[in-house]
């Protein structure tokens, strides 16, 4: 269940950014599951990719290649082509072959994503077969579409779009992501696409999706499994008539970070609010840190925590299992009587006790609550951190019990 997830919004064509769907049936037949993207000849590229070990062979092949003016990105679902070794090296390398051929341009200039069972063979010749009908399907009104084309476990597509007005012309910033399990990203989200008509050095554009990826996807949580396929990308087309950003500073390069930075954040926070199995969608906020780390620790220590998560699931004011997390979430020296935890605005825990005035009964009502904001004061500095997680349901196991069935 989405927790207030609806319909997508208005997601505005980017000039110069075109994307076509088509059916591979990767995993089910039918299932529109390729996705091709294209950007305009001139087009500028930042990526930010998993830090897991086990990176999967398209995020080899994407890294390798950001140097050499990509202009393609072909996403399949269905199979993460991780964990494969040099057949899935060369597999995700010879569909981006046949993409070039199709293309008539160097098979660098391709970046491959997918998405989808770990250690499974990668089908190149089902997704060969379908890249022509995605060609043919390129237009620069699909991203809808192209949301649902990236799917895997997702109940909804996922998308962002804003504009805003400089010197005359409207610039857009529009994207698409996908996720909703094994989600713990570490400098990027699952899949993640965004795109805008802006003219940006590629070291600048890199740095502003480096920044966004910090603040959104960075940020969120839902079972603290980071993907072997975490890829998110920034695209700048150069389509719009202003001048080209080429330092990290005046009016057009702080619109447009705003803009690339509130797309992020809308995409993030959907892929938590449609994490597998969520019925809460749940903020947790640190503040008085004396830095920022020990902020995230204590952050992640309670979201990431099971028994915290089903007693959220169970709409369970048990406030014990937020300061165990507290407790061992590894602060140095913490002063626990300094301690205050907050559910909503009702005071839970005072000075590292229960609170006199909290009841049960307060407690409970903010538990019911689809949305709930956990706040903790440490009393430590000025520090504050915030994250996003959401509960653990029977769903979520069932869903995760049955993915390769």
């Amino acid at each position: 269940m989405a927790v207030g997830l609806g319909d997508l919004p208005v997601l505005h064509p980017v000039a110069g950014f075109e994307l076509g769907i088509a059916s591979a049936g990767i995993k089910k037949p039918g299932r529109r599951d390729l996705v091709v993207m294209r950007a305009a000849a001139g087009s500028t590229v930042a990526g930010v990719y998993t830090q897991n070990a086990f990176c999967a062979a398209p995020v080899v092949l994407c890294k390798q290649r950001m140097q050499s003016a990509p202009r393609y990105f072909v996403t399949n679902t269905g199979n993460a082509n991780a964990a494969t070794g040099e057949p899935g090296l060369q597999a995700a390398n010879t569909v981006c072959q046949y993409l070039a051929q199709l293309l008539n341009c160097p098979v660098e200039q391709i970046l491959p994503f997918s998405t989808g069972v770990i250690g499974e063979p990668l089908p190149v010749d089902k997704i060969t077969a379908a890249l022509p009908a995605a060609l043919a399907d390129l237009r620069t009104d699909n991203w809808a579409l192209a949301g649902e084309g990236i799917m895997t476990t997702d109940t909804l597509p996922k998308g962002a779009s804003v504009q805003f007005q400089y010197a005359g012309e409207t610039i857009t910033v529009t994207g698409i992501s996908k996720g909703a399990g094994m989600i713990r990203p570490n400098m990027a989200t699952m899949l993640g696409y965004m795109a805008t008509d802006a003219t940006v050095d590629q070291a600048i554009l890199q740095n502003i999706l480096h920044d966004a990826a910090n603040k959104s996807f960075n940020r969120i949580t839902i079972d603290g499994d980071t993907s072997t396929n975490d890829s998110c990308i920034l695209v700048a087309t150069a389509q719009a008539v202003v001048e080209p950003i080429t330092e990290p500073a005046g009016e057009l390069y702080n619109a447009l970070r705003a803009a690339v930075n509130q797309v992020a954040m809308q995409l993030a926070q959907a892929i938590v609010r449609d994490g597998e199995g969520a019925t809460k969608f749940v903020t947790v906020q640190v503040q008085g840190g004396g830095n920022q780390q020990e902020c995230l620790d204590v952050a992640y220590a309670v979201a990431h925590s099971p028994l915290i998560k089903t007693a959220l699931f169970a709409s369970d004011p048990n406030w014990g299992r937020i300061v165990a997390a507290i407790g061992y979430a590894g602060v140095p020296d913490l002063n626990t009587e300094r301690v205050n935890v907050f559910l909503g605005d009702v005071c839970i825990v005072a000075q590292g006790g229960r609170a006199e005035a909290y009841t049960e009964e307060q407690g409970a009502a903010v538990m019911q609550q689809a949305e709930i904001l956990i706040r903790i004061e440490l009393g430590r500095g000025d520090c504050a951190e915030t994250i996003w997680t959401t509960d653990l349901s029977h769903e979520y196991v069932r869903i995760n019990a049955e993915y390769r069935s």
